[in-house]
């Protein structure tokens, strides 16, 4: 069987592996769809996360340096690529009772054949009709973030709402925003592709960020009044400074990027100053949630995956392109790393294989 790694910095292959025995608490699954993640995961394939020699100390709440005796935050070599599965159970443990082989599932995971999963009080093993769409099923990690990011910043019927990045996460919050009832939805992105699917999701307006100043047209779009809401998904210098632009007096940016260090040219003196813009960072699974205790990590998760299944959220236009498995290698390479512009969220399809 095979699977997909990072053998070093930008390099991805399939390699051969084994599966062990399943533990008692366990499920083996056949995998038939999956995706890697477009973010975090770029940065790690890169080699440029700061997790490497880094660390987040919880108990002081800062980042830290590993120390010369830990080990790396990211080793190359069988370096797993991949975030979401779905697939049939085919194996499961004696102390399993809520599954059944047979059983459609979904959940975290690498890239692989073939995935053992704990199966015993793991709300993350999702179950999933035999009909539901693999398409959604693999955007419930991208879709917290967007509610996170949603909530955070308090969309609420009638506001004029920005959305500046449309990968994955941005699309699904322009999604909430339109269905929450806001008047305005804006969709930037430089990409034309993803501006297309932002209008066919029902942004009322599309801006290329390459093509205009984005944050006076974010006022000339509403009325000189600026936006009530931005969520940031890009992490762009200059995105960043469009948004404090085109933020109304008082408004919110939720920042659900994972920037890398800015270069000079950011500057929070001029709208910033003068308009009383709040920036949220906004990040689904820090806890406790700005709601705690009614909202936390697990009802955010619970949620979304309703949201996806009951076809609330409609995420087929986003996963794009589609590649098999044999193929999946030179598809990372080529969509999620080289050519991101040819590309919203990558899809593995296993079917082909025996």
């Amino acid at each position: 069987m095979k699977k997909l790694v990072a053998t070093a910095p930008r390099v991805a292959e399939l390699k051969d592996y084994e599966d062990r025995e399943i533990k008692s608490n366990e499920v083996k699954v056949k995998v038939e769809f999956a995706a890697p993640k477009h973010g975090t995961e770029l940065a790690d394939f890169r080699g440029t996360t700061p997790f490497i020699d880094g660390k987040f100390d919880e108990e002081w709440r800062v980042f830290a340096q590993r120390g010369a005796d830990e080990p790396r935050g990211i080793e190359f070599g069988d370096l797993p690529l991949g975030n979401m599965f779905v697939g049939t159970i085919v194996e499961k443990g004696s102390d399993v009772t809520e599954y059944e082989i047979g059983d459609r599932v979904c959940s975290y995971g690498p890239i692989k054949e073939t995935q053992i999963v704990n199966a015993v009080d793991n709300y993350k093993l999702r179950k999933m009709s035999k009909t539901a769409s693999a398409k959604n099923a693999v955007c419930y990690d991208p879709a917290q973030f967007a509610l996170s990011g949603i909530r955070d910043a308090d969309v609420r019927p009638g506001d004029r709402v920005v959305v500046i990045g449309l990968g994955a996460i941005g699309l699904i919050a322009l999604q909430f925003a339109v269905k929450i009832g806001a008047t305005t939805v804006i969709g930037i992105d430089p990409i034309e592709k993803r501006r297309t699917i932002a209008t066919k999701t029902g942004a009322h307006y599309v801006l290329d960020s390459t093509a205009c100043d984005a944050g006076l047209e974010i006022k000339r779009l509403t009325d000189k009044k600026g936006a009530d809401v931005i969520i940031e998904t890009s992490g762009n210098v200059h995105a960043l400074q469009s948004a404090l632009k085109g933020l109304a007096y008082n408004g919110t940016i939720a920042y659900v990027a994972f920037a890398k260090p800015f270069p000079e040219g950011l500057w929070l003196g001029q709208e910033a100053h003068f308009n009383y813009g709040k920036i949220i960072f906004s990040r689904a699974c820090s806890e406790p949630n700005p709601e705690y205790p009614r909202w936390d990590r697990h009802r955010i998760e619970d949620v979304c995956w309703e949201l996806l299944m009951n076809g609330y959220l409609n995420c087929e236009d986003i996963i794009e392109p589609v590649v098999p498995f044999e193929k999946c290698a030179e598809g990372f390479c080529e969509y999620v790393d080289r050519h991101p512009e040819e590309s919203i969220k990558m899809g593995v399809d296993f079917t082909g294989r025996e």
